[in-house]
């Protein structure tokens, strides 16, 4: 017992509960796949030895089946149409998804949406396209918008400005759940028992998404962006990497290093969020920019909070640079756009709307 008058030194859980090397570990993380760790110096073999690292990092198949869309409701919004449809995304996988169509003939351009985490889970493609008018998710989907995004729906903001938008619910969320906090671990861990993971089973159904939107016949297929944020931003930059269905990305509010996430205490190594973003034995291969910047030289926007409490500026400064060395090698350093805006705490408020907005028009016009 502490005697009286002094403070008990803290005791810091990682330490309970990993073995002692786990520093010696950590020190030893040199990313021996990452672009400044190849011999080639060559860009773009560089960049398909990495996807391919990624791609088999997802430890799922490629399932070609038909996606079978079915139309179950649509609902006339200003200037679009918001639509319901049910997709087969994965076998005994067949979901619902929202989207979002302008008025007008097309092709449009178009944007993919993927939402945060939050560790809410009984709205998820609500948290950014509007729930039809008589469901009973809208009351929560808009204090959901009030507390992140500025209190706006930005797939509706998108379609308004003549953007096909498409948002499904991951695996958990909303429609497909809702899961609970403590319940992550155990699905986490049933996905391990069974050779895959959580993580990789959430990409891929992010591919999936964005084959689909792809081949939409309303859908530009020249002119794809993955948007997301926190959660979603980490899956709009991996999609990125992944495949080029997507031409262009924007992440707000998720992109550090490794070694600032892999600290004690930090979401990385609590478990049950961390599930969502960890890839088996990637991290002893590529760091988190790394993997971003495979999609390299694709157009891509990242802002970041430097109040952010989740991703602490040092940590997403050195991204920000290992990020810009790969664009640099592409000769497309002026099509990574990396922002951190001092007062900007975790959100996606209305000021980095108009940002994203802006930024949206000037790479596909």
């Amino acid at each position: 017992m502490a005697s009286e008058g002094m403070v008990p030194k803290p005791v810091v859980l990682t330490e309970l509960v990993l073995p002692s090397f786990y520093h010696q570990l950590k020190a030893e993380q040199s990313f021996p796949a990452a672009w400044h760790n190849t011999p080639s110096q060559d860009p773009a073999r560089w960049r398909v030895q990495a996807r391919q690292r990624l791609r088999n990092a997802l430890l799922w198949p490629e399932q070609d089946i038909d996606f079978a869309p079915q139309l179950i409701a649509a609902e006339r919004r200003d200037g679009y149409q918001a639509e319901r449809w049910l997709i087969t995304i994965t076998p005994n996988n067949r979901i619902p998804i929202l989207l979002l169509r302008p008025e007008g003939d097309g092709p449009f351009p178009a944007v993919l949406l993927l939402h945060d985490h939050g560790a809410h889970f009984d709205i998820g493609k609500e948290k950014l396209i509007r729930p039809f008018i008589l469901d009973e998710k809208i009351a929560r989907a808009q204090a959901w918008t009030e507390r992140y995004y500025g209190g706006h729906f930005v797939g509706d903001a998108l379609a308004r400005q003549g953007y096909l938008v498409l948002a499904a619910d991951t695996l958990g969320w909303g429609d497909r759940g809702p899961l609970t906090y403590e319940l992550q671990q155990a699905l986490a861990a049933n996905f391990l028992q069974l050779g895959r993971s959580l993580a990789g089973f959430a990409a891929y159904e992010d591919l999936r998404l964005a084959a689909f939107l792809k081949q939409l016949p309303a859908s530009d297929d020249r002119k794809i962006a993955a948007l997301g944020f926190s959660m979603g931003a980490f899956r709009a930059w991996q999609l990125a990497a992944l495949t080029d269905d997507i031409q262009a990305a924007v992440a707000i509010s998720w992109m550090t290093t490794a070694d600032t996430a892999i600290t004690p205490g930090n979401n990385q190594l609590r478990g049950q969020t961390a599930f969502w973003t960890v890839h088996p034995g990637l991290a002893a291969q590529l760091d988190y920019p790394h993997v971003a910047a495979i999609a390299a030289p694709k157009p891509m926007l990242f802002i970041m909070g430097d109040k952010d409490k989740l991703m602490p500026a040092a940590g997403t400064l050195q991204a920000f640079q290992q990020m810009r060395q790969v664009w640099q090698a592409h000769g497309a350093e002026q099509q990574l756009t990396t922002e951190l805006w001092p007062e900007m705490g975790h959100e996606f408020g209305e000021a980095q709307q108009q940002r994203v907005w802006q930024w949206l028009s000037e790479v596909f016009n």
